[in-house]
C-alpha cells in the first residue's frame, strides 16, 4: 500500500483542488467525501481513491475491505492539508459524480415498480448546508428526485456533501440549464407544480399531493422568481404564528414533502382498509 507523508505531494494538492474548486470538480467529474460514515456508506463502485491515516485504518478495520485496492495511507500532516474539517476523522475519498437524466426523477421503488412522482424543485438555493439537508429530507420523505436551477449552489461542495449524509448517492438529481423549460416539460408529463410563496396562495394542507407533483422552493433571500411562480399550477404557503415572516428553506421543503407523503400514506391505508372490509 502506498503511503504519502508530505503535505506538498501532488495527489494531496489535487485533493485540495477538488475540495476548493467547483471547476476542478466539473472537469474531472469527481468530488471529495470525508468522514468514516460517509466513506463507508458510499457505494464502492463510485469510489476511485480512498485515503486513510494509520489510526483511522486501525479503527475501521475490516470495514475497509471493499476498498482494499483503492487505499492510500496519508500522514496526519497530509490528511490535515487535504481535509475540509477542523478535526479530520482520518479518512476521505475521491468519488465519481452520480449522473442522472430527467427521466430518472420520475420514480421507481426498490422492487422496480413505478412510484408516483414526488419532486423537490429548487431555484437558486445558495446555502450548501440547506441543499444537503434538502437531499436528506427528500430521501426520508420518499421524494423521487430533485430538480435544480443552474444558479443553485454546487451539489458537490464539501459542506453540501457532508450535509446529505450519503443521500447524494441515492437521491436522483438533475441541474437544468433551461430551468423554466424543464418545468413546462414536467407539466406536460402530468406533474402538478406547487410554488411555495405568500402572495395569492392557500395553505399547503389544502394542496392535493397524492398525484404526481413537485414542490418549488426558492432562494433563501428572494424566494421564487416571478416567472417561476407564473408557471406553477398552484401557489401554497405554510401558515405561521407569532412575528415570524419566513421559515428556513430546508425546513419549508421538509414540511411540504412530508405533507404529500402523509396524504399518500393515508390514501394507501384507506385503500388497504376498504379491501379488508
Amino acid at each position: 500500500m502506498e503511503e504519502i507523508t508530505s503535505a506538498s505531494n501532488s495527489r494531496v494538492k489535487r485533493l485540495v483542488l477538488l475540495r476548493q474548486k467547483a471547476k476542478e470538480r466539473r472537469q474531472s467529474q469527481s468530488f471529495v467525501i470525508e468522514g468514516e460514515r460517509l466513506v463507508l456508506d458510499a457505494p464502492a463502485e463510485y469510489l476511485e481513491e480512498v485515503y486513510v491515516t494509520r489510526e483511522a485504518m486501525e479503527k475501521a478495520g475490516e470495514r475497509l475491505a471493499p476498498f482494499a485496492g483503492k487505499l492510500t495511507l496519508l500522514s496526519d500532516e497530509a490528511m490535515a492539508k487535504a481535509s475540509d474539517t477542523m478535526s479530520p476523522q482520518g479518512i476521505l475519498a475521491v468519488a465519481r459524480q452520480p449522473w442522472y437524466i430527467a427521466e430518472d426523477l420520475l420514480g421507481r421503488n426498490r422492487e422496480g415498480e413505478k412510484k408516483t412522482p414526488l419532486l423537490l424543485i429548487l431555484e437558486d438555493i445558495q446555502d450548501p448546508g440547506n441543499l444537503g439537508t434538502m437531499f436528506r429530507t427528500a430521501e426520508a420523505a420518499g421524494a423521487t428526485g430533485i430538480l435544480m436551477s443552474r444558479g443553485t449552489v454546487d451539489v458537490f461542495n464539501p459542506k453540501t456533501v457532508r450535509s446529505t449524509m450519503s443521500s447524494i448517492f441515492r437521491m436522483p438529481f438533475v441541474v437544468e440549464e433551461d430551468f423554466h423549460g424543464a418545468l413546462r416539460d414536467l407539466q406536460q408529463r402530468g406533474i402538478r407544480l406547487f410554488a411555495a410563496c405568500l402572495d395569492e396562495s392557500r395553505s399547503y394542507e389544502l394542496a392535493d399531493g397524492r398525484g404526481a407533483c413537485g414542490f418549488l422552493i426558492g432562494n433563501e433571500g428572494n424566494g421564487l422568481t416571478k416567472e417561476t411562480i407564473r408557471i406553477a399550477d398552484e401557489r401554497v404557503h405554510i401558515p405561521m404564528e407569532g412575528r415570524i415572516e419566513s421559515l428556513n428553506a430546508a425546513m419549508s421543503a421538509g414540511i411540504l414533502m412530508y405533507e404529500a407523503a402523509r396524504q399518500r400514506h393515508s390514501e394507501a391505508a384507506d385503500a388497504a382498509s376498504s379491501c379488508l372490509e
